[in-house]
Parts: C-alpha cells; sequence; structure tokens
C-alpha cells in the first residue's frame, strides 16, 4: 500500500539563544562552539510552554499544508524524549489541544531517531488497513534536560517540533520505505539516569547527584558509532530500493553536529552541497531535527519534484534508522 506525504509543518519558538549568550554563562566562546559543532544559536521554549504545545503548531502546519481537517486524523503519534509529563503521554495532552477525540494517540521513544522510528510505525498502521490518514510528529524541549555548568552538553540542544500527515493515496510524494535499528548493549554513552525505575524517585540526593540531566560519555567514541551507523542506513535505505546513494537528491540527516555529518559525507562519498543543513541556527532537537529540516527544505523550494530525499538519523539507546522518499 502506498504511503503518500500529504503535507508538512514545523514550528520553532521564538526566543533565540546564541553563542554569545552561552559566553556569559559559561567558560567558552562563539568560535571555539561553531569549530566544534558548527552550531551559531538555537531556540529555546518560554517556561510555561510544554512539547505538547510545539507540538501542536507543527501538526496545524502540517494539517493546512495537507488541506486536511482534524477530524480526518485517525492516529497521531508523537515522537520525544522530553513529553508534558512521563504519564499520560504528550500525544494525549497534543490530542486535546488539536480537538481531535476520534483520534488513537501514543509516543515513540528512540532518542534523536524518534521521528523515523515513528515514521516506521505509522507505515505499519498504514500499510496494515487500520488508518488512512497519520499524524507524526516530533516535538522536543531538550533546554530543560541540560546542566547548564556542563559545557559538554548545553552548547548543543535546542527546540522545536516537526509534523507530517500520511496517508494511502498514490503519488508523490511517497515513502519509499523506512529502515529502524536499536543496539540496546551499547546504549550508555547518552542518558537521562535519573528520574527511571532504575532509580528511587526524584530526591534531593539524586538531584544533588545530576542524575537528572542529559549526559554525553565518551563523546569521540559516539562520534565514530554514529557516522558508521548513519552511513550503513543511508545504504540500507538506497539499496533497499534499487538506487544508488550517487541518485540521491537531498540527505536529511539528525543535526547532531557539523563535524559529524561532513565525516558521514566523506565515508558515503557525497559533496556536502547534498546535505540540507539546519544545525547552524537550531542546534541539535533530538527527534524533531529532521522534521524540521524537512519541512523548511519543502517550504524553500529546496526540494523538487521528482527527487530523491534521504532521511537519516542516529540516536542514543542506541538507535539509528532511514528512509527514501520520492518527491
Amino acid at each position: 500500500m502506498p504511503i503518500h506525504i500529504q503535507g508538512t509543518g514545523s514550528y520553532l519558538p521564538p526566543r533565540v539563544l546564541h553563542n554569545r549568550d552561552i559566553e556569559k554563562i559559561l567558560d567558552t566562546t562563539d568560535e571555539w562552539i561553531t569549530q566544534r559543532t558548527g552550531i551559531k544559536e538555537r531556540r529555546i521554549a518560554e517556561p510555561d510552554v510544554a512539547a505538547s504545545d510545539l507540538a501542536l503548531e507543527a501538526c496545524r502546519s502540517a494539517l493546512e499544508a495537507a488541506g486536511t481537517r482534524v477530524e480526518e486524523v485517525e492516529l497521531i503519534i508523537m515522537a520525544t524524549i522530553t513529553p508534558d509529563t512521563h504519564c499520560p503521554a504528550g500525544a494525549n495532552w497534543l490530542q486535546a489541544k488539536l480537538n481531535a477525540p476520534q483520534a488513537v494517540t501514543f509516543d515513540v521513544t528512540a532518542a534523536c531517531s524518534g521521528f523515523l522510528f515513528a515514521l516506521n510505525v505509522a507505515e505499519q498502521y498504514i500499510k496494515a488497513g487500520t488508518c488512512k490518514n497519520v499524524l507524526v510528529v516530533a516535538s522536543e524541549i531538550m533546554t530543560r534536560t541540560l546542566n547548564w555548568k556542563d559545557r559538554a552538553t548545553a552548547i548543543l540542544w535546542g527546540d522545536g517540533a516537526g509534523a507530517v500527515l500520511l496517508t494511502d493515496a498514490e503519488g508523490p510524494p511517497q515513502i519509499l520505505s523506512t529502515h529502524i535499528h536499536t543496539d540496546g548493549a551499547n546504549g550508555m554513552n547518552l542518558l537521562m539516569p535519573g528520574g527511571g525505575s532504575k532509580t528511587t524517585p526524584i530526591s534531593h540526593e539524586s538531584v544533588d547527584k545530576d542524575l537528572h540531566t542529559l549526559k554525553l560519555i565518551e563523546a569521540s567514541a559516539s562520534v565514530r558509532v554514529a557516522v558508521k551507523h548513519f552511513a550503513e542506513s543511508c545504504l540500507e535505505a538506497v539499496e533497499a530500493n534499487g538506487y544508488s546513494i550517487k541518485d540521491v537528491d537531498w540527505v536529511i540527516p539528525h543535526q547532531a553536529n557539523l563535524r559529524m555529518i561532513q565525516s558521514l559525507a566523506k565515508r558515503l562519498d557525497l559533496p556536502m552541497e547534498k546535505f540540507y543543513m539546519t544545525i547552524e541556527k537550531y542546534g541539535n532537537i533530538s527527534s524533531a531535527s529532521v522534521a524540521i529540516a524537512l519541512d523548511e527544505a519543502v517550504r524553500t523550494g529546496a526540494i523538487q519534484k521528482g527527487q530523491l530525499i534521504l532521511l537519516t538519523a542516529f540516536g542514543g539507546g542506541l538507535t539509528w534508522g532511514s528512509a527514501l522518499i520520492r518527491w
């Protein structure tokens, strides 16, 4: 059964945090951050804004682009590691705000690969004939997960949301295939230790130990593993559909680190001009990065009808995946 992208949308909070602002609170410089990450600025959600609020705006944008009424949506899948609450799911809060009581809703948690995992789940529902219209949204408020005294992590992350409306209609843009993978045995390099059942409930002791903020362990080793899996997932997607990597018009990667993406381009023997980049102005928005970049590439006209678009992501867990789209 065909998987058609009916519309895309995204939303970025208006507040901008530039590297120069971070210079005031951390022992770092704009030049140091830019050289090592490619990031110049990122967006920050206001204190009273939750992940479902960002998702709401992205979904409204996608529905408007699709020309579809919210009453027609049967399933809402929200990819996030920063839901409004651990219970209920972020997608449930989103459903209420969208006023879509007819839609079944749940979250998918796969770190930075979350959007691709959610696409894969939506694909199965549509192919099974269970649903016709599925709203997939990735929304993150990563700046709430940070220790702002930790230079290694505080400089990387931003907030935002991106969405797509999928349906079973024929015609472009068409998702040709999605591919997802996990490696739980090696999932300790990027994690938030506190807040789950492995540790005691949140306490003064756990907060004092800084267990409730994001930890990046062995960064250099993580980059090497990420580039390897990034490349493997890209080749998997194109080869599954009878193409070569040279046939791809645009690669839209997870926006983790400029150096990482440059290494991926070198490994795939592709020019950087084929990679759609947003990291300089948005930073790393975990699961939402690919979704936001896809919508921006569509709305700016970078993506043209008939082009072959490759989405790829790698995240903590470990998770990685890809999707190939004929636009």
